[in-house]
């Protein structure tokens, strides 16, 4: 019985881990790429239009939203059938 409750605690452990490194990449990626995009459109694309530096920004801010998105729905998606995986597991152990 400990056996399971240690891979299960080791499965969830490893999936904690790639959450948390999403969130952290991604926190930092919408706190930058916003910024650096505005100011680098404001200077070397569009020189002096602050509107079109702005929409810039907002359009990286959105490619960031969208890619955690689709990462925390792919995450899920795995998790789920990890954990399908591990009672199918558990299941055929007990039938034996």
């Amino acid at each position: 019985m400990s056996e399971q409750v240690a891979a299960s605690r080791t499965a969830h452990e490893v999936v904690s881990n790639s959450v948390l490194f999403s969130l952290i990449f991604f926190s930092g990626a919408m706190a930058l790429l916003p910024i650096s995009t505005y100011f680098g459109s404001l200077n070397y694309i569009w020189p002096g239009n602050t509107t079109y530096a702005a929409l810039s920004a907002v359009l990286a801010a959105n490619i960031v939203l969208v890619g955690y998105i689709i990462i925390a729905a792919r995450d899920d998606k795995s998790s789920r059938e990890e954990s399908q995986r591990a009672a199918s597991k558990l299941e055929s152990k007990k039938e034996r």
